[in-house]
């Protein structure tokens, strides 16, 4: 009785298990079945019919590219969204401006949030293709933000609902200093640096801003809004002066009709009305569906505007963070535009190098910088590829600033757009000493045995010595030689001057152009056409392809679907203290010394 028992319990067991992984593998084929139909759809090329309409829905991020489909699904899964490619956009409207079924822009204002580079990048695309005197019509619902309206005040005409806003407000910076809660709480963060203006640090080890970073913010803030400014006072017609009084005046409060006297907006009406005039000026019956056609869709249906051809120019994409090593196990991380990593990186470009159809490489940095061991391994695979004799240029997009820097300077050619944030060339090293907090707070007793004077040094719970730092500002100081050896050797000036203009300073790119950081101001496809030129490749004979390659193949879909359960528990559980939990696994997983800008957020 006893044993037929165990069997039946044995049984159930066994069944339930089975059962289990039955499910288990059925949801997993069922999920990919599902995203294999999504990736079909996608990719049959839709047709344009004629009297379209290119829309462009200013909403979510303006990321530089999105992934592959399968990567953006991943994404979907992690709830991080779809994010918009600013490469598509503009493929977008290259072709858009000589498809005769494409009748006009229609700008969809909706708060899409972006780097101020990027913005300038696809606004310039826009009165590119307003040469083609085709219409370009913005629309604002509830809002238009400043960011949409940089990219609006391009259009023929700007249309408002009558109880819709405009936010435009110039530009702020707001760095938290995080002194005095360290102290609270007894940690001290022990700081190496190089560099007067290498502000990085300072939140950890001061109270206030320094003048010295007051006075580089000032700077480069005060120079990318007067751009900004300028470019819509232009294109609204409205006088410089008068447009930084209105910013002045909390245009966001201003009705409907004061912002049509003042030329902020052209006319107001609802979402339905200006879309009834969009069907009028496409021959459309008011019954029927405009004929919208996504970016997207315009690439998908077209060949690639920027040529074809077996020759390749390769334009590498190096975005976020810099770090050594190659990602770690979660292939996401690496794919999906959330960092640099430097093996990969740098195998990449020996690919690149030994590859015989690639005839040039433009890099496209869009980095504050990071690992300087990381920076200086990508920095020594850039110098191989360009002594293979194949052209290197730099597209510069957002920020290229510290190790963003660190590996442009070997370029031949360095191309930034105005808006563009470069330089801060220093070094610094941040260990924690959290020795207060365990010993005093917590109440915590940390005895020690070791074999030599410094097997201990760096431990969170013990100070530095005053040998230990002196050691560690010796290395920062020689990393700092190296960094501005770099910087001198591929600007072909001296390393003093380097010096002179570095400190950790950031500039804008039209002042960096000013001082030799930078060669041209310009964009990516400017880039790609020197090096195309350098190669002596003729228009049409080559083809541009984007690296690294953001496919992922099934087992990686796999693996990276245990981290989001993973991730997802974590933000469950944390609410709305996982951004900060976000924000100190980054710090965590740093390097040492690092050359990194600071984190300062730009309110645009």
């Amino acid at each position: 009785m006893l044993k037929k028992f165990f069997l039946v319990v044995c049984g159930s067991f066994v069944g339930v298990f089975l059962a289990l992984i039955f499910f288990t593998i059925s949801a997993i084929v069922m999920s990919f079945a599902i995203f294999g139909s999504m990736s079909s759809s996608m990719n049959k090329a839709p047709k344009v019919e004629k009297n379209s309409i290119l829309y462009i829905d200013l909403e979510g991020t303006l990321e530089e590219r999105v992934a592959a489909e399968n990567v953006q699904f991943m994404s979907l899964m992690s709830n991080k969204g779809v994010k918009q490619s600013l490469l598509t956009l503009i493929k977008g409207l290259k072709i858009a401006k000589n498809d005769n079924n494409i009748k006009g822009v229609y700008l969809d204002c909706r708060g899409m949030a972006s780097g101020m580079s990027s913005l300038y990048e696809l606004r310039e695309a826009l009165k590119d293709f307003k040469q083609s005197k085709k219409f370009v019509y913005a629309f604002g619902d509830e809002a238009i933000m400043q960011s949409d309206y940089y990219l609006a005040s391009i259009a023929d005409s700007i249309f408002l609902n009558p109880e819709g806003m405009v936010d435009i407000h110039g530009l702020g910076s707001a760095t938290p200093y995080m002194k005095k809660l360290l102290d609270k709480v007894g940690v001290e963060m022990q700081v190496v640096r190089v560099g007067t203006f290498k502000s990085a640090v300072e939140p950890y080890m001061l109270e206030q801003m320094s003048d010295s970073n007051r006075v580089q913010q000032e700077h480069y803030l005060g120079s990318l809004w007067g751009i900004i400014s300028s470019d819509m006072a232009k294109d609204r017609a409205i006088d410089t002066t008068k447009f930084n009084a209105l910013t002045d005046s909390l245009l966001l409060t201003m009705s409907s009709k004061e912002l049509l006297s003042n030329k902020i907006i052209d006319k107001t009406c609802y979402r339905s009305e200006f879309e009834d005039k969009l069907r009028a000026m496409t021959d459309v019956e008011k019954e029927d569906d405009l004929k919208l056609v996504s970016a997207e869709d315009l690439v998908a249906s077209n060949d690639d505007p920027m040529g074809t051809g077996n020759k390749v120019v390769a334009v590498l994409y190096a975005t976020g963070e810099i770090n050594s090593g190659d990602g770690g196990s979660n292939p996401m991380t690496a794919i999906n535009g959330e960092g640099i990593y430097s093996e990969l990186m740098a195998e990449q470009i020996r690919e690149l190098q030994y590859d015989e159809d690639v005839k040039g490489l433009v890099l496209r940095v869009n980095s504050p910088g990071g690992s300087a061991f990381g920076s200086e391994e990508i920095w020594k695979a850039l110098e191989d590829f360009k002594a293979s004799g194949k052209p290197l240029a730099v597209s510069m997009s957002d920020y290229a600033a510290s190790g963003g820097y660190y590996i442009s300077s070997g370029a031949q050619r360095i191309f930034a757009e105005p808006l563009t944030i470069t330089g801060s060339i220093g070094i610094f090293g941040m260990i924690p000493n959290a020795s207060n907090l365990i010993n005093n707070t917590l109440g915590v007793n940390i005895e020690e045995v070791k074999t030599n004077e410094n097997a201990l040094a760096g431990a969170y719970f013990n100070p530095l010595t005053e040998q230990q730092k002196a050691a560690l500002q010796r290395y920062v100081e020689r990393g700092y030689e190296t960094f501005t050896g770099r910087c001198a050797t591929g600007r072909k000036t001296s390393q003093d001057y380097i010096k002179s203009i570095g400190e950790g300073r950031v500039w804008d790119a039209v002042t960096a152009q000013k001082i030799g950081l930078v060669d041209e101001l310009g964009g990516l496809g400017a880039a790609v056409k020197w090096v195309a030129k350098q190669a002596k490749l003729k228009n049409g004979d080559y083809s541009v392809c984007d690296y690294p390659n953001t496919e992922m193949s099934f087992m990686d879909m796999l693996s990276s679907m245990g981290y989001m359960k993973v991730e997802s528990d974590i933000q469950k559980r944390m609410g709305i203290f996982y951004s900060s939990y976000e924000q100190l696994q980054t710090i965590l997983q740093r390097d040492r010394i690092l050359c990194l800008m600071e984190p300062i957020e730009i309110k645009f």
